[in-house]
């Protein structure tokens, strides 16, 4: 169980690298093998901190995204977030692991209450009626009783970052379960290893904002990321995770962002969202 202070996260990053890994369970619900573990000292005292671990042998073949490579494209994405500014997932670095090379994203830690809704309240299945002030719709449905119901998030400042990061990663599995809160309140997102492809394929639930002038945040960030890009350290570290033409679409896709000056709005020679939505 996590228990130590929570951290910056250039000291969480520190750790990740440093600390050994000693696996305590199974996440079942994901899709890959991700393995929950424990940072722990050379001698095995624990840390009181944790982290999952995606081993690159525990991947799924899929036929759109080369085999082997999403513990690199979530490494890509933690620091495509980083480099913008954008700070919104946990601290990810490649590494040795007790299954060999694989991703290793800092734990976020949260309320018990929280656990129990990992969308962390921002996306939820409301009836038409109570779609007002604050929420977006996203898509209309039908419930188990046959009620009409639709499915929206949140109209919050932090979720709109998110949009505009999934924009830049073209992140193919925006799901509600890959939102939450951490105990100081920052938004987190994860599970990006279906991202940085070099087609469109953004699907996500957080359409809300389609076709919307960007905030001036919005531009600062995606320009503080091209600066970025520019510059050896990042593109570097890029170059080690991503195929060259995958650095270039990520590049490509920031500078036509930026330049349309919009949100994107949903493809329509595909289907938009993920499956499931949670």
């Amino acid at each position: 169980m996590t228990t130590g202070p929570l951290l910056e996260d250039e000291a969480a990053l520190g750790l990740l690298g440093s600390l050994a890994l000693e696996p305590v369970g199974v996440l079942t619900e994901a899709s890959n093998l991700t393995v929950l573990v424990d940072l722990v000292d050379a001698d095995g005292s624990a840390t009181g901190h944790q982290a999952v671990y995606k081993p690159v042998r525990g991947e799924r073949p899929l036929a759109d995204f080369p085999t082997g490579t999403l513990a690199a494209r979530e490494v890509a994405a933690y620091l495509v977030s980083a480099a913008g500014g954008w700070d919104l997932v946990p601290p990810t670095l490649l590494r040795e692991g007790p299954l060999g090379p694989g991703s290793v994203q800092w734990w976020v830690r949260q309320t018990p209450e929280r656990l129990a809704d990992p969308s962390a309240g921002l996306v939820e299945v409301l009836p038409p009626d109570r779609l007002g002030p604050g929420w977006l719709g996203v898509v209309s449905g039908t419930g188990a009783e046959g009620e009409e119901v639709v499915v929206a998030h949140a109209d919050d400042p932090d979720l709109r970052s998110m949009a505009v990061l999934d924009a830049v990663l073209t992140n193919a599995d925006r799901k509600a379960a890959h939102l939450t809160r951490d105990l100081a309140g920052r938004l987190r997102g994860f599970d990006h290893g279906l991202c940085l492809h070099v087609d469109d394929k953004l699907r996500t639930v957080l359409w809300g904002w389609a076709g919307e002038p960007l905030r001036e945040e919005d531009r600062t960030a995606l320009r503080r990321l091209l600066d970025a890009l520019d510059r050896p350290a990042t593109s570097t570290a890029l170059a080690e995770l991503l195929a060259p033409a995958e650095v270039d679409a990520l590049v490509g896709r920031t500078e036509e962002l930026l330049g349309n000056g919009t949100m994107p709005l949903p493809p329509g020679g595909r289907y938009p969202l993920p499956w499931p939505l949670w």
